[in-house]
């Protein structure tokens, strides 16, 4: 299969480019540094662990270049007011247009209707992406080890940081995460997803897992579709999930969420 990762970095390339030239970086940085609205993402996955439950960032997208559109009726204030209520710790917007259908708008009414911090999930490669996050409400952003040099993780990290946000850092192999452990960030994400393939397998946390210090906390990312493969993670001292695919199939993803973290 080709490398789906390279071809969505490059699309990102042109998109940042075409976004400098209709808003300049310290335009924008103005507007994202005006916001006091920061909701400790980072924190709320360790107070809901905490209180003994599951830490759930609950995802909000509308489709996957793996599986295509997952949901039909797509209104982004109604799924996390409803992921609110089941008992989310934070939440996922994917604020990517052309692979899986996201919008910045999506993030902005995702947080209006609730008061869960929000993840920007989106393939970030450029300080522009760091700014515009923060200046669109997002809490915390997702770095991707594969999809950068360790130099330009440090820095865009440094800059997340700077304005407020949370970082969580997503590996899939021991490579990734030599990288990753170098960074300041707790949040450590372990993508089940191959992002070259696109093939998902729940081992891939789990090998991980002995290389990794206390002071992080792993969050499991991707193929957790039932309770089985809840008691899985637990098992083996997974407390944080990333989870999407299984509640935006669901007919309520609040109640989805509920029922598969009880």
């Amino acid at each position: 299969m080709s490398d789906i990762l390279q071809r969505i970095l490059a699309v990102k390339a042109e998109e940042v480019s075409r976004a400098r030239q209709l808003r300049s970086e310290s335009d924008l940085r103005r507007e994202a540094e005006a916001r006091r609205d920061v909701r400790g993402f980072a924190q709320a996955i360790e107070n809901k662990i905490a209180g003994g439950s599951a830490a759930v960032i609950a995802e909000i997208k509308r489709a996957s270049p793996s599986k295509g559109l997952l949901r039909e009726r797509f209104v982004p204030a109604e799924i996390a007011a409803s992921y609110a209520k089941g008992g989310a710790a934070c939440l996922s917007v994917l604020t990517d247009v052309q692979f899986f259908q996201g919008a910045a708008d999506f993030l902005r009414q995702a947080r209006a209707a609730c008061t869960l911090p929000v993840l920007r999930k989106d393939f970030i490669i450029d300080s522009y992406q760091v700014v515009e996050a923060r200046a669109m409400g997002a809490d915390c952003i997702l770095l991707i080890a594969a999809a950068l040099p360790p130099s330009a993780l440090h820095d865009l990290e440094a800059l997340a940081m700077a304005l407020g946000m949370d970082v969580l850092i997503e590996v899939h192999d021991a490579a990734e995460l030599e990288v990753a452990l170098t960074m300041k960030t707790p949040l450590l994400g372990i993508n089940n997803r191959n992002l070259r393939s696109f093939e998902v397998s729940l081992q891939a946390t789990v090998d991980l897992l002995g290389s990794i210090p206390a002071g992080k906390r792993v969050v499991t990312e991707s193929g957790i579709l039932n309770r089985d493969d809840v008691q899985f993670m637990r098992n083996h001292g997974v407390e944080a999930f990333l989870v999407g695919e299984a509640f935006m199939r669901a007919e309520e993803p609040g109640t989805a969420l509920s029922e598969l973290f009880a």
